[in-house]
């Protein structure tokens, strides 16, 4: 049977609904996955509308069994905040409640087995503060409420994948928190999620973190030798393909022409520029070790706001996130 994948619509104010409304008449979709949706019934309908898209929907209440039902029909998992009319393109603190709400949903939904997996379209993290959720993004909410402490943000794209060390800190902050022991661990995921999507013996490398991997320590303090060697050796001494540490700005274009399956970034910007410029609209978030086996990916952008109700947002990278949650269902 296609697995069932939880689509949670995000953020009701911004692209979220209207790309979730594109994906559930899309015949790829279809094709490999029974989707249904956390979300708020009002704002599917609003969306439905806005696409001009034709399905009918099946309101469900949080906890009660998601039906079986035929194509053109979807069940809507509504927590009934009734948020479907707020105005597009605007930060509100109901919206970032809902956002909230619809992934606890989702992730209790998964840890029942209702779902397969979880697939998240985007959520305004400035919404979500307002609704009084101090959480910098989906990733840190996934891990809180599964009880995960290590976990880690890949992104995916056709031309490559990468992992992250720190994500949602800033630049001194997470240089700090790179030791020895967390380099070891996201190479360990990151080896660990791609054999699970069937990839034999993938290939890893490791960024620096000074300019030209501290070029022997001419640049910054030593951290590429105390910081990420270490961690690589211990992963390479259990057999896993990593090397390291490498100059960013020359791996990442060895990881595009597909030297490497996958590339370890130090901090934020120095793993999602690269992924962005390259692949947005196909790009793909995955939170890779969260516990109880619970499968999340989402899509690789912002709530977009300044298109927000216009129909115009495009769904690849939702598309694209569903068909990485069914490879990686078990």
């Amino acid at each position: 049977m296609k697995p069932r994948i939880g689509i949670t619509m995000g953020d009701v104010c911004g692209v979220g609904p209207e790309i979730t409304a594109r994906v559930l008449v899309d015949p790829a979709v279809l094709s490999i996955s029974r989707p249904c949706v956390i979300g708020d019934t009002g704002a599917l309908e609003r969306a439905r509308a806005l696409v001009g898209a034709s399905f009918e929907i099946v309101t469900v209440k949080p906890g009660e069994a998601i039906p079986d039902l035929p194509e053109g029909s979807v069940a809507c998992v509504d927590p009934g905040l009734d948020i479907g009319d707020l105005p597009y393109g605007e930060i509100n603190a109901r919206a970032g409640e809902g956002a909230f709400v619809f992934l606890r949903d989702a992730i209790r939904m998964a840890q029942d087995k209702q779902i397969d997996a979880i697939v998240t379209a985007p959520l305004s993290k400035e919404a979500l503060h307002a609704g009084g959720h101090i959480y910098p993004g989906h990733t840190e909410i996934l891990a809180k409420l599964t009880d995960t402490e290590t976990y880690s943000m890949m992104l995916a794209t056709p031309k490559m994948k990468v992992i992250h060390l720190t994500t949602h800190v800033g630049l001194i902050e997470a240089i700090n928190r790179i030791n020895p022991e967390r380099t070891y661990q996201v190479i360990r995921l990151a080896y660990d999620t791609l054999s699970k999507g069937g990839k034999v013996s993938p290939r890893i490398a490791v960024c620096g973190i000074n300019p030209h991997a501290g070029e022997n320590g001419l640049f910054g303090e030593g951290e590429e030798e105390t910081k990420l060697a270490p961690g690589i050796e211990r992963a390479r001494a259990e057999g896993i393909d990593v090397v390291g540490p490498l100059p960013a700005d020359t791996l990442f274009y060895r990881a595009g022409r597909g030297d490497f399956d996958c590339v370890v970034a130090c901090y934020h910007d120095q793993g999602h520029a690269p992924v962005k410029v390259m692949s947005l609209d196909e790009g793909v978030n995955i939170t890779v070790g969260l516990k109880g086996g619970v499968i999340r990916t989402s899509v690789d952008h912002g709530t977009a706001f300044d298109i927000a109700g216009q129909g115009i947002a495009r769904p690849e990278s939702l598309v694209a996130a569903i068909e990485y949650a069914v490879e990686l269902v078990p």
